[in-house]
């Protein structure tokens, strides 16, 4: 066992390549060279007495010895780091971060996010899953998830970082062959863009207590597809201002009774670390909170 434990270079070399999927690019997440890289895999392969990665000049696999071993001493690798990390005295971000954010969130800060928050960070590694469906954070290995209304995870750290306007839209196009709604019956009777929660489709309830059931011939699982298919005028969609902002101000879209308030929805961040959180998933939470701050105008 101590012998083992002097190869800690070389349990660090194992991670890092498999979870960068190559020597050269560990090599590069770690400040050294793949040759260093090599000899300290092969060095814990001869402790081991077992191969770690079937290797060949085109692809690099775990081996079935290989991928067992890494289950193991992947988790507790990233919690020393992480611990490391977040009690790092101006600790930046380091490592690798896996996030997942609304599509439409997404498609707004994606350009915030690779100009200016990767720039900053030079050895901060960023997995970002665009989805609108509720991830699993623990069981799907998420270090920081981005969720748009209320949650009851209550084994996870939860934090608002803004509260979103809501608006129903529709293309300029659709309202010429319906006409403008004046009143929630007449918003009852045009075709919708319907957005699907577990393959239902979500009711729509405003501030008043009003609720309406969207009909329409096409329903949706993203804030990407609802807002392509409104302004391709296939039916009104109900979505967060801040994404459709810029389609309203150039005329693409049109927001529909905007005195029928709707509840506006929670930007929630959640993650599965106790007080020791990781810089790095402090700083990103930061930074996407500044950046919607700025775009909802609060």
């Amino acid at each position: 066992m101590s012998t083992l434990l002097n190869q800690s270079a070389g349990l660090i070399a194992f991670v890092r390549v498999v979870e960068a999927g190559s020597f050269s690019e560990a090599a590069r997440n770690t400040g050294t060279t793949p040759s260093a890289i090599s000899k300290a895999i092969r060095r814990l392969e001869g402790e081991l007495g077992a191969q770690l990665f079937r290797r060949s000049t085109r692809t690099l696999s775990l081996t079935p010895d290989g991928q067992a071993f890494f289950d193991r001493v992947a988790p507790p690798l990233r919690d020393i780091e992480d611990s490391a990390d977040a009690i790092r005295p101006g600790g930046g971000a380091h490592g690798r971060l896996r996030v997942s954010m609304p599509s439409e969130l997404g498609r707004l800060l994606m350009g915030p996010i690779t100009t200016k928050f990767l720039a900053m960070y030079p050895q901060l590694d960023l997995d970002l899953a665009l989805s609108d469906r509720q991830v699993d954070v623990i069981g799907e290995g998420y270090d920081l998830v981005f969720r748009v209304g209320t949650t009851v995870e209550s084994e996870l750290k939860m934090r608002t970082l803004a509260q979103l306007e809501m608006a129903l839209v529709a293309s300029p196009a659709l309202l010429l062959q319906t006409g403008e709604p004046r009143s929630i019956q007449e918003l009852r009777e045009l075709p919708f863009v319907r957005y699907l929660l577990a393959g239902r489709t979500l009711p729509l309830t405003f501030t008043n207590g009003i609720t309406i059931t969207p009909r329409g011939r096409i329903g949706l699982d993203t804030g990407f597809g609802l807002r392509a298919a409104a302004l391709n005028g296939m039916g009104v969609a109900h979505l967060m201002k801040c994404t459709v902002q810029a389609d309203l101000d150039r005329g693409d879209l049109v927001q529909l009774m905007p005195r029928q308030r709707l509840p506006s929805l929670p930007l929630l961040t959640l993650h599965a670390f106790g007080k020791l959180t990781p810089a790095r998933v402090k700083l990103l939470s930061g930074f996407v909170e500044q950046e919607i701050r700025r775009l909802v105008g609060a």
